[in-house]
């Protein structure tokens, strides 16, 4: 997807709202965005293991469908977000990661985020899970970290509100 639609794409549509604007840049937020890797992984494992069959395949199914749906979304309708800033007011290890992912991961294909509807599937598979769920640090521990990596394509610039709400759109449907 990265190579198919690119900055350079014709009648590439540009994700922004005036909420944007108002939500300011934040390294920091590189740390939750992150996590959000070892969180889709741990989720799938807890699920396999502890989940029943049927909430195991509820949830793969989601997740496949959801990000299916999210790179076919692209495809049809080429998008990105342009709210990156030009340079990093600080220079700590944050920043710096933050510039390396965005030198590895576009400023486009970003409507509907797919780390926001995987976020959303996650916890919901985790909350709702009879064993797993049961254990309040682990839901409340799970809605945190989504909610927090959620914020973070935004105060990361790697998502707009735009494509936070379409995710959330799309995980309600699925």
């Amino acid at each position: 997807m990265e190579h198919l639609v690119t900055d350079a794409t014709p009648n590439l549509h540009i994700m922004h709202s005036f909420v944007d604007d108002m939500i300011p840049f934040c390294e920091y937020f590189i740390i939750p965005y992150g996590i959000w890797f070892v969180y889709i992984a741990v989720s799938c494992f807890f699920m396999y293991f502890k989940g029943t069959d049927e909430e195991y395949l509820r949830f793969a199914w989601s997740l496949i469908i959801g990000m299916y749906t999210c790179m076919i979304i692209c495809l049809i309708y080429p998008n990105g977000v342009d709210m990156r800033p030009a340079s990093l007011e600080h220079d700590n290890i944050c920043a710096r990661i933050v510039k390396l992912l965005w030198a590895t991961d576009t400023s486009t294909n970003v409507f509907p985020s797919i780390h926001c509807f995987n976020s959303m599937a996650c916890n919901a598979a985790i909350c709702h899970n009879k064993k797993i769920g049961a254990i309040r640090p682990i839901r409340y521990g799970s809605i945190l970290l989504s909610t927090a990596i959620i914020l973070s394509t935004l105060f990361i610039k790697q998502h707009s509100m735009f494509d936070v709400l379409t995710a959330f759109a799309l995980f309600v449907i699925l």
